[in-house]
């Protein structure tokens, strides 16, 4: 089994200490979303696995192994950390090529991602011509090289346009399909929600959370029922006798908190009230993230200290 496994984990720069004391195992079959604050460790963590860092303390590895012991390491793990990285004198196809030479890889896999990440066209042009999306493409197509059982990559979808935020979108589950371990990170709960199965959260360099997309959701949101009825009257008086309160919503429907649309169901059944839309109602992603770590973002933004009217000086 390819996992990665880390284990009290610690990295400190100085007197900060970007890592404190970090565990969780990122397993194959499911694509892991990485998340936290800005600050909150995410990269350096990553860092750590690829060994571009030395922890102060605990280890990363990947299936056992600390990266540095891999050989062809393009051939267990493939990573996109920074895009920009890539030498912008080199064509694509000339820096997807020296890194196939050093691993050991065919050249024939140079053209099969080149066509995979989209780039088959235009594989003899500089990469300093590059878009910010081109780039992110062939970062995503440098890291799919050696065909690797584990992925890492940070913020994927990073200057991609609808159609390339679908596609590395599908990529990412396929490769989960495939029985390889996926690790992404991103700041974009509403995409995030999109592609993973499971989610490890940071804040200030420690494990907040290590579970289930579903389960993270559910531990961060309260019931909440939406209902419409031809009989909004009735409905009141009945929940009221059984201790719920019938508020209305914002788009004409009524909403229920605290409950199920199980139990809203049966006690307008029983009353014989009609209903002509029952649902439960959940938190997004994203609400449920900020729930969990609004004590843990570094740099956060304050509201105006008053609600005077602008002026009309410009920003320089």
């Amino acid at each position: 089994m390819t996992s990665i496994d880390v284990q009290d984990l610690t990295k400190e720069y100085g007197t900060t200490r970007a890592v404190d004391a970090l565990t969780f195992s990122v397993r194959p079959g499911r694509v892991t979303g990485f998340l936290g604050p800005n600050g909150a460790g995410k990269s350096t963590t990553m860092r750590l696995v690829l060994g571009l860092d030395r922890p102060t303390s605990g280890t990363a590895t990947v299936g056992g192994r600390s990266y540095a012991t891999l050989e062809d390491p393009l051939r267990h793990v493939g990573a996109l950390l920074d895009a920009q990285a890539a030498h912008g004198s080199r064509t694509a196809h000339s820096h997807l090529l020296a890194l196939a030479v050093s691993n050991r890889l065919p050249e024939r896999r140079v053209d099969e991602v080149l066509e995979e990440a989209g780039l088959a066209s235009v594989a003899g042009r500089r990469i300093k011509t590059f878009s910010l999306g081109m780039r992110q493409r062939l970062g995503i197509a440098a890291a799919l090289l050696g065909d690797p059982g584990v992925v890492m990559l940070d913020e994927p979808s990073n200057g991609l346009d609808p159609e390339g935020i679908i596609w590395i979108r599908e990529l990412m589950r396929r490769l989960a399909r495939e029985g390889r371990t996926v690790l992404v990170s991103s700041h974009l709960m509403n995409e995030t929600a999109t592609f993973a199965d499971h989610l490890v959260v940071l804040g200030r360099g420690r494990l907040l959370t290590d579970t289930s997309m579903r389960e993270f959701i559910e531990a961060h949101s309260r019931p909440r029922v939406r209902v419409r009825t031809t009989d909004p009257a009735a409905l009141r008086g009945v929940l009221s006798g059984k201790g719920h309160t019938l508020g209305e919503a914002d788009d004409g429907r009524w909403t229920v908190d605290g409950a199920r649309a199980e139990e809203i169901g049966a006690i307008a059944a029983a009353a014989g009230i009609p209903v002509l839309e029952l649902a439960d109602e959940e938190a997004s992603l994203e609400q449920a993230y900020l729930a969990l770590t609004a004590d843990e973002t570094e740099f956060a933004a304050t509201a105006p200290a008053s609600s005077a009217a602008p002026t009309s000086r410009q920003e320089a």
